[in-house]
């Protein structure tokens, strides 16, 4: 499966977030998620009117979009319907896919952030399915996945403790993924070519047709 995970946030910054939505007023998740999806969701999510979330949401979209390997792996052109879900002992997410269009976009990437400090709960790790197999995911605090969201995935049960995460959606300005991956792997090794040698007539070339092709694959 591609994604990327990395290192988003310190602790302490997570910290501040967590204590911002202590006392955030809390709904069903199942508020926001699809008919056939719907039964197997046992979290709860911040309120979509909540100031505290689209604070939040600010703050994650800059640190994203700010971080060079995200906007080269995303090409994004917005984050939508962002969420700040709290998952406690015995709940979770049944198998699903993400809808392709939501109210506030499409839905090409999804990714999960994790706020909880991994030593906090046991459990909650996400899920997702590859062609032959599945990926487990277990976030540090601090972390970011960013994922396909054509793909099948879970959230797993929480046994022990509360898992807070953000969740979000990417469109993106490559709708293929496989324009993406390309792209992404393009970028980064000239990039690398670039730190490693300086600059070159031969390099300005590589980067004018990464330059050309996102010009004319993107939508």
């Amino acid at each position: 499966m591609n994604h990327i995970k990395l290192q988003l946030f310190s602790s302490e910054q997570c910290r501040e977030l967590l204590d911002q939505v202590s006392n955030a007023e809390w709904v069903d998740g199942r508020t926001t998620a699809g008919a056939q999806a719907r039964s197997g969701k046992i979290n709860e999510q911040i309120s979509q009117t909540s100031p505290v979330r689209e604070e939040i949401h600010k703050l994650v979209q800059k640190a994203m979009w700010s971080h060079p390997a995200i906007k080269s792996f995303c090409v994004p052109r917005k984050l939508h319907r962002f969420l700040i879900s709290r998952t406690r002992t015995g709940g979770g997410y049944d198998s699903h896919v993400d809808n392709a269009y939501m109210s506030s976009g499409r839905s090409d990437l999804s990714f999960t952030l994790c706020l909880s400090d991994h030593n906090s709960f046991s459990g909650g790790s996400l899920e997702v399915d590859t062609v032959t197999d599945s990926l487990q995911l277990e976030l540090q605090q601090g972390e970011i996945v960013i994922y396909p969201s054509s793909t099948m995935h879970r959230v797993n049960k929480v046994t022990r403790g509360e898992r807070v995460a953000c969740v979000g959606w990417i469109e993106s300005y490559l709708k293929n993924e496989g324009d993406r991956i390309t792209l992404f792997q393009l970028d980064t090794g000239a990039k690398g070519l670039l730190a490693k040698h300086g600059r070159s007539e031969e390099l300005d070339l590589v980067f004018l047709a990464y330059t050309n092709l996102l010009r004319s694959l993107g939508t």
